[in-house]
């Protein structure tokens, strides 16, 4: 018997590495998934085929173009979505965000802005949006952190600063949607691999060789697995919890 069977879930940034990866695990495991993609909507295109394709007996649909910076479209998506699973939205996975690179001293405001709304207020807007739909039956939302939320690198102040306050949103959502049968948690990645990133950033992608310890990248199915997890049966008693997922990374000592 497959994790997720009959049940529906939404995917934020299903167009990108990860969330493809996420999208493929819940589809694997029965769920029936909706794919949300602001720019990359020929891949979330893609991405459902290939799903549909595939000897699973799963299906997906690409909800493509919502601005979740903007409440109103995060409220439009989760009610698209849970429209397309006959009423029921069972699962959300918050994985669209941004990582720009940029120096803290003598960062503009709007840059900040960006990131926060992009990363922090999305996750805000689209669990209060799914969390009205859940009310009745329950349901799991996952928001994807990373392991920077701990861990801050150069460039990434409000990067960091953002996913750091996504885990506590998590802890804090998982308090106050308990009662309705929802359960909230947060999956904190580490790097993860992708085309073309051992050209692009060669340096980052040695130290992070010499640093983990099974020896590897991560992979998006790894952020996928954690996400099957917390969305399944076998998690009925996690909440409020900041699953890492980084290869022991962040395990490793500092001095």
């Amino acid at each position: 018997m497959t994790l997720l069977a009959g049940r529906t879930a939404l995917i934020t940034g299903a167009g990108g590495g990860i969330g493809r990866g996420i999208a493929l695990r819940f589809a694997q495991e029965g769920a029936a998934v909706a794919l949300h993609c602001r720019t990359a909507v020929d891949a979330a295109r893609a991405l459902a085929a290939e799903i549909g394709a595939r000897d699973i007996g799963a299906r997906a649909v690409v909800l493509p173009g919502a601005d979740l910076t903007d409440e109103d479209a995060c409220r439009r998506l989760v009610a698209e979505a849970a429209e397309w699973g006959g009423g029921r939205l069972d699962a959300l996975v918050n994985n669209a965000g941004v990582q720009p690179v940029r120096e803290l001293p003598g960062m503009p405001a709007a840059d900040w802005r960006t990131v926060v709304d992009t990363n922090l207020t999305s996750v805000f807007a689209c669990t209060q949006a799914a969390a009205e739909v859940m009310r009745e039956h329950g349901g799991t939302i996952t928001h994807i952190a990373s392991v920077e939320a701990r861990m801050p690198a150069p460039g990434h102040a409000h990067y960091s600063a953002a996913k750091a306050a996504v885990v506590m949103h998590a802890r804090a959502a998982a308090q106050e949607y308990g009662p309705y049968g929802i359960r909230v948690n947060t999956v904190s990645p580490g790097l993860i691999d992708r085309d073309g990133l051992a050209q692009a950033w060669p340096e980052g992608v040695r130290r992070w060789r010499e640093a983990v310890a099974v020896g590897r990248l991560g992979r998006p199915e790894d952020v996928g697995d954690a996400c099957v997890f917390l969305a399944s049966p076998l998690a009925s008693w996690i909440t409020g919890h900041d699953l890492v997922v980084d290869g022991g990374v962040s395990a490793r000592p500092t001095w």
